[in-house]
């Protein structure tokens, strides 16, 4: 990669080349008579190389030096050599500086200027071979300066497509961490929340049971020992899914849906929590997803009842309205929670989780009471066997 010191010292280098041309034209001695410049012509022929350096920056004002010299040592009587490169040099400069349709007026009006001019020397010969290859290296020099600007645009533009596809791809890299995060944190909570709720509320009730009520202290033990497995073998799970590759995915179990929501709701009544499940005789067949989701909603209202809920007590209620699939848990809140509903990660991960599967989920309290409404879209309906109450 060139340096910014070796890239300052090739501009004058150029410079020195470039002035060293017209210098070398303007001197020779042409064979043809009509091309040699003495005296005073010669000091004007040479004007050029003083706006050889301003080429880069002030393009057309070198090409309109370049060509006034031209003009005026040609209306004297003889064409110089060395003012013509320097019209070559600086119509290159023109179309590669500037713009396509300003470049190729200046070098056009140029090259016209040179090919009418000369035949001033020439005796009114338009035509003169010398004359016209002096004409086609002008129009030359210019094409050669547009293809030049045409390339370094289109290095410019494929760069800056580079760039910004590696931009897009750094914040597409971002945004997918920033949503495995996301996941990660909603998985550890679903697998960990309610399992440590089961155990905080059985731990509890044995230790209110110890001497009162040594088998309900037992049972609680029990059910302490049994969700810590439970915890320990999920997050062995989720730890290994996240470790492993995409090759090498573990089978996981299946996931619990509605149709474990009697297990679900055993649990916590053999935690301590009086669960009242009501269910209406149609209910909906809803995607494996949605089924899921709906699992977690309970799941989620339940844990939130133990929480921060009085009286031990929560009404789950299931049933199908417009289609869908409506769920509501309900539970009373204590003193210090009826102003506001309990409100944290997993409500929050809940209601990510619904709007996945193009659900809604709203929380309330009305009248001291948390209120946890979910409506999931069904796929189809199904007649039920009937209508059941639990408590």
């Amino acid at each position: 990669m060139t340096s910014p010191r070796s890239a300052a010292a090739a501009v004058p280098v150029g410079d020195v080349v470039a002035i060293a041309v017209v210098v070398l034209f303007g001197v020779l001695p042409f064979p043809d008579e009509d091309f040699r410049t003495r005296g005073p012509l010669m000091l004007i022929a040479l004007v050029p190389v003083v706006v050889m350096p301003l080429r880069r920056r002030r393009p057309i004002v070198s090409l309109g030096v370049s060509v006034a010299c031209v003009v005026a040592v040609a209306l004297a009587g003889t064409l110089p050599p060395g003012a013509l490169v320097a019209v070559m040099i600086t119509a290159f400069s023109v179309t590669n500086r500037t713009r396509r349709a300003v470049g190729f007026a200046c070098v056009g009006a140029a090259a016209l200027a040179v090919f009418l001019v000369s035949a001033v020397p020439l005796d009114g010969e338009l035509f003169h071979p010398g004359a016209t290859q002096f004409v086609t290296l002008v129009v030359l020099a210019g094409a050669m300066g547009d293809a030049t600007r045409s390339r370094r645009e289109a290095l410019a533009a494929v760069t800056e497509r580079a760039e910004r596809a590696e931009q897009g791809r750094d914040e597409e890299a971002r945004r997918r961490v920033v949503e495995e995060r996301v996941r990660i944190a909603r998985d550890l909570h679903d697998v960990v929340a309610h399992q440590i709720s089961v155990i905080s509320l059985s731990a509890g009730v044995a230790s209110s049971s110890l001497e009162s009520r040594p088998e309900r202290a037992r049972e609680a033990l029990t059910t302490i020992r049994s969700a810590s497995r439970t915890v320990l073998a999920d997050i062995g799970g989720l730890m290994a899914l996240l470790r492993a590759d995409d090759e090498e995915r573990p089978d996981l179990r299946p996931q619990a849906g509605l149709g474990q929501l009697d297990a679900l709701v055993r649990r916590f009544t053999d935690a301590g929590l009086h669960v009242e499940l009501r269910r209406e005789p149609v209910l909906l067949t809803l995607s494996p997803a949605s089924d899921h989701v709906a699992y977690l909603a309970v799941q989620e209202g339940l844990t939130n009842a133990h929480k921060h809920g009085a009286g031990g007590r929560a009404v789950v209620d299931v049933r199908a309205t417009h289609g869908a699939l409506a769920l509501t848990i309900t539970s009373p809140l204590g003193e210090k929670d009826a102003d506001a509903p309990p409100s944290g990660h997993g409500l929050r991960g809940l209601r990510e989780r619904v709007a996945s599967v193009r659900g809604r989920a709203t929380t309330s309290s009305p009248d001291g009471e948390f209120r946890l409404e979910v409506t999931l879209p069904a796929e189809t309906s199904v007649q039920g066997a009937g209508g059941a109450t639990q408590r």
